[in-house]
């Protein structure tokens, strides 16, 4: 793996070790930050189940001025710390070893709110429904913030979930799949 564009440009990153993470390969990340945009003047971003912490780290690289990155394994964390420390991106980053559901209640405590989430969970664990739901209960998502949903291409997603609306959804070849969500203008779902 390593950081497509930016700052950090062709910098490798370590991966997890072991089976227990999918990271998103270099080509699928490659596309999905040229469809959002290449570069960011700054904002906030959420990498959930962050594993490597590949996304958040190609967002600082391009621009993003924090992540806040959240897994539940002990090796994926104890990663995104090797690797924010190699590129020397810790002081633009918080890293949290928690589950999910709890990590987005304790962002709602603080009053955060992202310009991007990204939302890679384990595929097939019925979560990006509940994700959505609490995403929008919780209030963390502005207008403008885009939900990435990485997903295996099996799945398929309605237009309008949880207040959001589904921008565009693409197949990435093999098993990937990528969703794009923004808050649905006007009302609620």
């Amino acid at each position: 793996m390593r950081v497509i564009a930016g700052e950090h440009k062709g910098r490798r990153i370590q991966a997890v070790p072991g089976k227990e993470t999918r990271p998103t390969t270099d080509k699928v990340k490659e596309s999905l930050f040229n469809r959002m945009g290449p570069y960011f003047e700054g904002g906030q971003a959420l990498d959930l189940f962050a594993g490597s912490g590949n996304l958040g780290i190609e967002a600082l690289s391009r621009g993003m001025d924090h992540v806040i990155f959240v897994d539940q394994q002990k090796q994926a964390i104890q990663t995104i710390h090797n690797n924010l420390e190699m590129l020397q991106l810790t002081p633009c980053a918080e890293v949290y070893r928690n589950d999910a559901f709890r990590a987005l209640k304790a962002i709602k405590k603080r009053g955060l709110t992202f310009d991007y989430i990204f939302l890679d969970p384990p595929y097939y664990k019925g979560f990006y429904q509940k994700l959505l739901k609490q995403i929008a209960d919780l209030d963390i998502a502005h207008e403008e913030t885009l939900l990435i949903l990485e997903h295996d291409t099996d799945l398929t997603f309605p237009d309008v979930i949880s207040g959001f609306e589904k921008e565009r959804s693409e197949n990435y070849g093999g098993t990937t799949a990528i969703t794009l969500y923004k808050r649905k203008d006007g009302t609620d779902d």
